[in-house]
């Protein structure tokens, strides 16, 4: 750290000669400073020195420099800042940020005129006479006035008469032990006036009666949960790091490291460093744990070193529990006292997070999930012959309270795989019932296949299992090596063969699957009714995609007379039903179904569910058509990684479209992309065609959103498999009710082609759909129509054609259904309200109050769109067709990324320049091509051939 001029800012060296020479104490006080810090008889705290004192380590007196790479605490900061109470306390372990947080909030308190000072405590603040001095410096720092002459300074007293408003930050205060001390700050704190504000940071609980204060109202804490990184936060802190790789990290690598580090900031950072020399495509994050050895380093360092040797082994010998609390750390560790320890570890806020238990239960924590890696990994090395031991004293623990969850964990991680399966021979099947699909799996792929085939019971619970995890081409191999359908178990083999169905229809065999499926309701009832349940089910879907909606409702409610107490069943059930229902366009009530169907399998929370892929990403998908895109890009982030498990092809198809089209509304055109790549992929590597021409008719889409006619056309005749439409012609699949081959190629006839040929083709599809009920569909053929019309200069009846489909689609709250084909339909929604206004449309519906408003909020969510053309479909002319001033290559560049979609973040970061250049080029080019939106600029650059 650089010397300031004119400043005592020391150096070691430096301090150490000045400590030889008699300048400074080894305090780090001037001698002159601590002979007029006699504490006179008139105040207790006062200190007394001359008026221009030599100033202390301005190092002490100065917050650390915020730097550009730092995540903005916004809430955290606004929180501080705009609190009216005493104290603020920010505690946390190491590495929590609290002096980042409390270095962003003085910042913000000063930026709104308010005086702040900061002292960063040592343990050299122990000695009163050290700590006055600091705090003096402070006060004076303030603006509390200076003493004259040798008039004795009360800083205390200075603090509590200061009229302005203030606020004093105190850091690393766990430092503090010494009584004297802690009594002057509670001092302080109680005496502080009405603009006063203090804010401590610490890594425990400082003794200062905070009890009394949160009583009061007088305090604000911001612990551990409050300072973690949120998911956006962390995005955030890898979008500032300067390494390419780590600004293009993936979401679900983003969202794994942040679930690995519950959001602690001093994990995240090393994983950083970590990705930097290794790069993410080595698989560091889906290693990392608290074995890593930065991470293992930094805990070692800062915790488990400093502890006595009785805490130290008691650290170590439950660090294999996932949960602690007094009478199973007894049973692990005999001769300590747990409770004792426990709550000495959790005063000082020992990287141990309170779990909440029921009224008058026993206190229970758990450790950090880093440090209670790094535990075990200690573990391992100093007491190897250890482990197994105290897992099976674990699980014989929770056996005999009926926890049977981490009672079978501690007997499989104990290696005991007899105890486990006995264990699931009792619980397995109501786990089942209840959908915990992955719980199950976890276990069941722990246990070798000679030994789970002892208990026959269990196989088809474990094919279910894996089934709805790990896909069906896994539980298919699974279900040939278990000789599950030659069993002498009647049981087991019925289970076995209900599974056949279900099986070939996750793997697109839809037509052999029926016929399997059939062979397997004529041996109904089997007397197994989860099997029974799913069965039924499973051919619920298959006829439904057959066309035979009527015999697929029976089977569904016959599936729900049978599913009984089944948590999972009711899920699939219910996802159905609200898959009938929105292809026949009820939204609101498909909706509600899906949303019940999350809820069955206790996902409302956004956490991994148990298997419930099949209704997470449908109900993402309502959220996402009622326009709430942050809430469907939270479920996103949770259900497709777990779709793209299961390997479900709609599933697959729903989730990286929608994903695709949130990250294209945003302006990040790379991510929407990426995502269509990735789904691709998928379908190459899992030889389901129908999965890759779903990228490519999505891709096909954004190009033509783009503008960019010939790339859209050659990716729809890349997408152009006329056997899978064939088939997809005959069959109702989710993914492709809205788009499909010969839908994309009437859209780019529109855009690009014979509008005339497209109506055409439009009115063939929408007789079909009708016939078919398919009501979603038909409103989604209904807008291309208006579109085509407008297109071919009947702008009369395209307004006409499209008034119907808003009033029908406000009906149910239909939105994405009408934003996602762009400007064009935005252009139509604006005349149609236009002709509202007018009254033209009187018949529609125009003083209809749903409509209205519906009407008033696709206007708001389209925004200006580009220059309306003609009714005659001809182009608009630009005076002279020529520029009065010439536009730059940069400018042609950034309406080259405009026109392709990219927010202003987005163009920045391509250009390697700053937002305001960015906003600078567009208000130049807004003035060189007299536009008054960006979509105009757009238009007109096209008509004038600036751009393509």
């Amino acid at each position: 750290m650089g010397m300031d001029q004119g400043d005592a800012r020391l150096s070691a060296a430096s301090l150490g000669s000045r400590i030889d020479a008699g300048i400074v104490g080894n305090d780090g006080i001037p001698p002159l400073r601590r002979a007029f810090a006699r504490r006179p008889p008139s105040s207790p705290f006062a200190m007394s020195f001359p008026a221009s004192p030599a100033r202390i380590l301005e190092t002490k007196l100065s917050p650390p420099a915020i730097a550009p790479t730092q995540v903005l605490r916004a809430a955290i900061c606004e929180r501080i800042a705009a609190t009216a109470v005493k104290l603020v306390l920010v505690r946390a372990p190491a590495g929590f940020g609290k002096t980042t947080a409390m270095a962003q909030s003085r910042e913000r308190i000063e930026a709104q005129g308010i005086a702040t000072a900061w002292i960063t405590l040592d343990r050299a603040d122990n000695d009163v006479s050290r700590f006055l001095g600091s705090l003096a410096e402070a006060a004076l720092r303030l603006g509390a006035e200076e003493p004259r002459g040798h008039t004795p300074f009360d800083a205390v007293a200075a603090l509590a008469a200061h009229e302005a408003p203030f606020a004093l930050f105190l850091d690393d205060f766990e430092v503090v032990q010494e009584p004297a001390v802690l009594g002057l700050v509670r001092e302080i704190v109680e005496h502080l006036p009405r603009g006063g504000k203090l804010v401590i940071g610490s890594r425990g609980l400082p003794d200062l009666g905070v009890g009394r204060l949160r009583a009061r109202g007088q305090l604000e804490e911001i612990d551990t949960d409050r300072l973690r990184f949120s998911l956006e936060e962390t995005g955030a802190f890898f979008g500032l790091r300067r390494h390419q790789a780590l600004r293009a990290l993936a979401a679900e690598q983003l969202s794994q490291l942040h679930r690995k580090t519950e959001g602690w900031i001093a994990a995240i950072w090393l994983a950083s460093m970590a990705l930097e020399r290794h790069g993410a495509e080595t698989g560091f994050v889906e290693r990392f744990s608290g074995s890593d050895r930065a991470v293992a380093d930094y805990l070692a360092e800062d915790v488990l070193a400093h502890q006595p040797p009785e805490v130290r082994e008691f650290l170590l010998r439950t660090s294999i529990l996932r949960q602690l609390d007094a009478s199973v750390c007894q049973a692990l560790h005999p001769r300590a006292d747990g409770a004792a320890i426990l709550e000495r570890l959790a005063a000082a806020n020992l990287f141990l997070t309170p779990v909440s238990g029921g009224e008058g239960s026993e206190s229970a924590w758990r450790y950090h999930s880093l440090f209670a890696d790094f535990l075990r990994a200690r573990l391992a090395r100093e007491m190897p012959g250890e482990i197994a031991r105290l897992h099976l004293a674990a699980s014989g623990w929770y056996e005999s309270r009926e926890r049977p969850v981490p009672a079978i964990d501690h007997a499989i991680e104990g290696g005991d795989h007899p105890l486990a399966l006995g264990l699931l021979d009792r619980y397995a099947g109501r786990f089942l019932e209840q959908g915990r699909m992955r719980m199950l799996a976890r276990w069941f792929s722990a246990i070798p296949e000679h030994q789970l085939r002892a208990h026959p019971g269990l196989q088809p619970i474990a094919l279910w299992a894996t089934c709805f995890t790990h896909g069906p081409w896994e539980a298919m191999q699974q279900l040939e090596r278990s000789g599950c359908l030659d069993s002498p178990t009647r049981e087991v083999r019925a289970s076995a063969q209900t599974l056949i169905p279900l099986l070939l229809a996750m793997q697109d065999r839809h037509d052999e699957a029926y016929e399997a499926g059939r062979l397997s309701l004529a041996r109904l009832p089997t007397g197994l009714a989860f099997a029974d349940s799913v069965l039924l089910n499973a051919m619920a879907h298959i006829l439904a995609v057959r066309g035979d909606q009527h015999e697929a409702q029976r089977l569904l409610d016959a599936a729900r007379r049978e599913q009984g107490d089944s948590t999972f069943n009711r899920m699939y059930t219910e996802s159905l039903a609200g898959l009938f229902d929105l292809h026949e366009g009820r939204l609101r009530q498909a909706t509600a179904r899906f949303r019940m169907a999350v809820d069955s399998t206790h996902a409302v929370s956004y956490n991994h569910s148990h298997g419930n892929a099949w209704a997470g990403v449908l109900y993402a998908g309502s959220v996402y058509e009622a326009n709430q895109l942050q809430q469907a890009e939270h479920l996103l982030n949770v259900y497709l990684p777990l779709a793209r498990d299961v390997g479900l092809p709609d599933h697959m198809i729903l989730s990286h479209v929608m994903r695709s089209r949130i990250a294209f509304h945003a302006g990040d055109i790379d991510a929407a992309f990426q995502a269509l790549t990735e789904l691709e992929y998928l379908g190459h590597q899992r030889q389901l065609p129908r999965v890759a021409a779903g990228a490519k008719l999505e891709r096909s889409r954004i190009l033509l959103l783009q503008g960019n006619g010939p790339a859209s056309r050659d990716e729809l005749a890349r997408a152009g498999d006329e056997a899978l439409w064939e088939r997809e012609r005959r069959q109702r699949l989710p993914a492709h009710d809205l788009d499909y081959l010969a839908l994309a190629r009437a859209r780019w006839e529109i855009a690009f082609g014979d509008a005339r040929a497209a109506l055409a083709a439009i009115d063939a599809e929408l007789h079909a759909a009708l016939a078919a009920a398919r009501v979603r569909r038909a409103l989604k053929l209904r807008l291309l129509r208006a579109m085509a019309l407008l297109r071919t200069g009947d702008a009369a009846q395209a307004v006409e054609e499209a008034g119907a489909v808003l009033k029908t689609a406000s009906q149910e709250g239909f939105v994405r259904l009408i934003l996602d084909e762009g400007p064009a339909a935005g252009g139509l929604v604006q005349r149609c309200a236009a002709a509202m206004q007018e009254g033209a449309v009187a018949h529609q519906g125009s003083g209809d109050p749903i409509l209205g408003e519906y009407v008033q909020r696709l206007l708001e969510a389209i925004g200006p769109v580009a220059l309306p053309e003609p009714a005659d479909g001809r182009t608009v002319a630009v005076a002279g067709e020529t520029l009065r001033e010439p536009l730059t290559r940069k400018e042609i560049r950034v309406l080259q990324l405009l026109a392709e979609g990219y927010s202003n973040g987005a163009m920045a970061e391509k250009l390697f320049v700053s937002d305001s250049t960015v906003r600078t080029h567009l208000r130049n080019i807004n003035m060189k091509l007299d536009a008054k939106s960006r979509t105009q600029a757009v238009a007109i650059a096209r008509r004038l051939g600036a751009i393509r």
